[in-house]
């Protein structure tokens, strides 16, 4: 699996079926993380957040619309789905992932805060009922 489409869909298939471990050999050592609006993480905090996630139970799913690689760079349009207990949301993701040598150097989602907070609140509103 050295295609950097195949390696971007299996990374996320991983993260979704909660095998953050497998996941995370797909990642680079130098592996750099960017989310709009959030801090920046690199290397092994990468991996040590994945995990954490998985620790906690926190569901994720890719809903990938669109996917499209040129040579190492794979962009996804995606909606990306988190849950926790009863809480879920949902939101538009763009990600830009850069793939070299069967692994993940760059990983770097664009989304709207805004339409974070809404659907976590209606998340939240959905849970409580």
């Amino acid at each position: 699996m050295s295609e950097p489409q195949d390696v971007v869909r299996r990374f996320l298939a991983l993260l979704e079926t909660g095998q953050a471990d497998q996941a995370v050999t797909l990642l680079a050592p130098s592996v750099v993380w960017r989310n709009t609006g959030m801090p920046t993480f690199r290397g092994p905090r990468v991996g040590a957040m994945l995990r954490d996630m998985e620790r906690r139970r926190i569901g994720f799913e890719a809903r990938i619309r669109h996917i499209a690689a040129d040579g190492p760079v794979v962009l996804t349009e995606r909606t990306d789905v988190l849950r926790y207990k009863r809480w879920e949301t949902s939101f538009w993701v763009c990600g830009t992932f850069e793939v070299r040598d069967g692994r993940i150097e760059l990983w770097d989602d664009h989304f709207s805060m805004g339409n974070v907070l809404a659907a976590s609140l209606k998340g939240l509103a959905r849970a409580v009922r």
